[in-house]
């Protein structure tokens, strides 16, 4: 059976429901699956749980979604771009589940690696640790994380083959590549998409084996966060 499909609502197709819990790769808007993206406020779905770096900023990425307020609960690790997001927390009609960065991307990957829990440093002493278990290692104390697997990832990759073998562009990379082993059901959008055996085996950073769906992007909008200039020097 093809994984490749004619649109991002197609290649979601089935996938989607209530109350489900959604890796959304991408950091800020570098790498975000924004046709995917799209496609679930087009579905309507609700009660969302979403684990992502970040929710975009108003009106693009993820932001699309506390537009609708299909969105529950945020994982994630920084949101200051976001006022949306900021008033919504503000106002209790968001939860938000705050990681520090490195954290998230390892709560991510040990989902993906079928581990359930690691401990960390990095939090114990302050409000990331309230609650969760402490343990001391070689006179060092220690936060126990719990790994994230999820219903279902969101991802964008640069260039994809039709088995779902992908490509990653610089730091658009980020942290699509844990995200696709860390769900249930994986779908990518591709910017490029080729036949199998185009690619050279040791160029491939997602192996295809982790990815279920795959839609081809006709455009690709890709949006600054900010853009700060100066003048040339003298």
């Amino acid at each position: 059976m093809s994984k490749v499909h004619a649109s991002a609502t197609e290649a979601l197709a089935g996938l989607l429901r209530n109350d489900m819990l959604i890796l959304s790769g991408g950091f800020g808007l570098c790498g975000i699956p924004s046709a995917l993206i799209a496609a679930i406020r087009e579905a309507g779905v609700t009660g969302l749980t979403i684990v992502s770096n970040n929710a975009g900023v108003d009106g693009v990425g993820l932001g699309v979604l506390l537009e609708t307020k299909q969105v529950k609960k945020m994982v994630s690790s920084y949101v200051g771009e976001n006022k949306l997001f900021m008033q919504q927390f503000l106002a209790n009609e968001l939860e938000i589940e705050f990681n520090p960065q490195g954290t998230l991307a390892e709560r991510i990957r040990a989902g993906g690696a079928g581990i359930p829990a690691f401990f960390t440093r990095t939090g114990y002493g302050t409000a990331v640790a309230e609650g969760k278990e402490t343990r001391e290692f070689d006179g060092n104390w220690f936060v126990m994380e719990r790994g994230i697997f999820g219903d279902l990832a969101v991802i964008h990759a640069w260039k994809g083959d039709t088995e779902g073998n992908l490509i990653y562009r610089k730091t658009a990379r980020n942290f699509n590549p844990m995200m696709a082993s860390a769900a249930k059901t994986t779908v990518v959008e591709v910017e490029e998409l080729y036949e199998p055996g185009t690619f050279d085996p040791d160029h491939i950073i997602t192996p295809g084996i982790y990815v279920q769906r795959i839609v081809k992007l006709d455009a690709v909008d890709k949006r600054i966060e900010q853009r700060t200039v100066r003048k040339r020097a003298a």
